[in-house]
């Protein structure tokens, strides 16, 4: 990073990082012109999917390019304690002994998530149709306050006996494992974690399991899913998938691309910074992940992919972003789904694009880490953004130079982020509280920082 003086011709280098206890305190400076390469890590949905499958299934699963957040290591620290053999965790080559469908242990402790909410709403599918088997799963502060009823209810519909506080709504949760039969069930959200969940329970259900929700959710399960093996059909147009119960998972030789969620955050910074041009590697394009691409363009941003290719059933390609003035647009309806871990630092965009960026059908980020909608038009405010908040959505007048101040995380890894790039284009310097939390899905986002910046 880079403090200016104003006595000097040449910036001053900082330090950017301070720990004084448990509190993480990043400093930062604005600067011009971020260049260079940028392996982004593993892509966090495959991550925790590849885990979960692969200690489903029978025979040895390979992972390369595994995310090492924190999320994942959740993941693969329930399914160790229910029986499945997990190697050490790197981005090189992770090897996972599975048990069989079906064959989970019944755990001698409870099940810890973490903060991870796809690791709690994706396992209750699967202990919950572990007939004869009980399961106690809770997880930090932030995740027992995250609404867990979006995927207990239609499992309790497929017969699952699930208890928690707050009706089943709260963790720490109960399960009590039994036979489960196929609902053909209508999502009122469009919600991958919810879809994930059922396919996930339906592998061992009595017969066929649908989800059918209002808008396509990323399909990273349905891919893996048919990957392994198990019975997987869907309809785009009807907006709907199925799983037939009774199928056999099979290891398999799993790579991760790069996360376009952690992409997200250098694509951002490389349109608004002067100057400009970032090579994002290896960036996983999911066509149910590239809203964000599609916004941006919109916006003006100057992106291009390159090398564009397939790697185990998921496009992938090269990034590369130079800065490009951009103008606010809307974002809502269908898109939303697409784009929705995203929002927060297209927030970021929308405070230092030209005209009015409106967010709508967006309720879903009130119930994630943070609530993402109220932290954001809070902490952009707190910057002299004009941000004006509605129950669904947000309403930036861009244009309006941001200043340097304190700002808070909320502890939440997106909107730390998100103030991260934000800060690169304020006035004067910012101060971030809580700034560690980036380390859940991006364990290396501040050095890359600090390298960009200090070349």
């Amino acid at each position: 990073m880079h403090e200016y003086d104003e006595t000097a011709s040449t910036p001053v280098t900082s330090a950017v990082l301070t720990t004084p206890s448990s509190a993480n305190v990043l400093t930062l400076s604005p600067v011009t012109g971020l260049r260079g390469q940028v392996s982004i890590p593993g892509d966090k949905s495959i991550s925790h999917r590849a885990l979960m499958l692969g200690s489903l299934a029978e025979g040895e699963t390979t992972i390369q390019g595994l995310l090492l957040g924190e999320d994942p290591r959740s993941t693969a620290a329930c399914f160790r304690a229910m029986g499945a053999e997990i190697s050490e965790l790197n981005t090189t080559w992770v090897r996972i002994k599975g048990i069989g469908l079906g064959q989970l242990q019944e755990p001698a402790d409870v099940l810890d998530a973490g903060n991870s909410g796809t690791t709690m709403r994706l396992m209750l599918g699967i202990l919950a149709s572990h007939a004869g088997r009980f399961f106690a799963v809770t997880g930090d502060g932030s995740l027992r306050s995250r609404p867990m009823r979006r995927v207990v209810d239609p499992l309790r519909q497929m017969g699952a006996q699930i208890w928690g506080r707050a009706g089943g709504n709260l963790a720490p949760l109960a399960i009590q494992g039994g036979s489960l039969k196929g609902i053909h069930y209508h999502s009122p959200v469009a919600s991958a974690q919810v879809k994930s969940c059922l396919l996930l329970a339906g592998l061992l259900a009595e017969g066929t399991t649908q989800v059918t929700e209002p808008a396509l959710s990323r399909d990273h399960s349905e891919r893996m899913l048919r990957a392994f093996g198990a019975e997987i059909n869907a309809d785009p147009e009807e907006k709907t998938v199925a799983v037939v119960g009774g199928s056999r998972l099979r290891g398999q030789a799993v790579t991760v691309p790069g996360d376009i969620s952690s992409a997200a955050f250098w694509l951002v910074a490389g349109s608004i910074v002067l100057e400009s041009e970032l090579l994002l590697e290896n960036v996983g394009l999911n066509p149910t992940r590239t809203g964000v691409l599609e916004v941006l363009r919109e916006m003006g941003a100057d992106i291009q992919i390159e090398n564009p290719r397939e790697i185990a059933g998921e496009p992938l390609g090269d990034l590369r972003v130079r800065s490009a003035p951009l103008r606010g647009c809307t974002i809502a309806g269908d898109r939303i789904p697409t784009l929705i871990d995203e929002i927060p630092v297209l927030a970021v965009a929308a405070a230092f694009a030209d005209g009015v960026t409106v967010i709508r059908d967006a309720a879903e980020l009130r119930v994630k880490e943070s609530d993402r909608l109220a932290a954001m038009a809070q902490e952009l405010g707190r910057m002299g953004a004009q941000v004006c908040e509605h129950p669904d959505g947000l309403e930036i007048q861009g244009g309006i130079p941001l200043q340097g101040t304190e700002v808070d995380s909320h502890e939440d890894h997106r909107i730390a982020m998100s103030l991260m790039v934000a800060a690169l284009g304020a006035q004067g310097s910012t101060t971030l509280v809580g700034a560690d939390c980036a380390r859940i899905s991006y364990p290396d986002f501040i050095p890359t920082l600090q390298r960009l910046t200090d070349l």
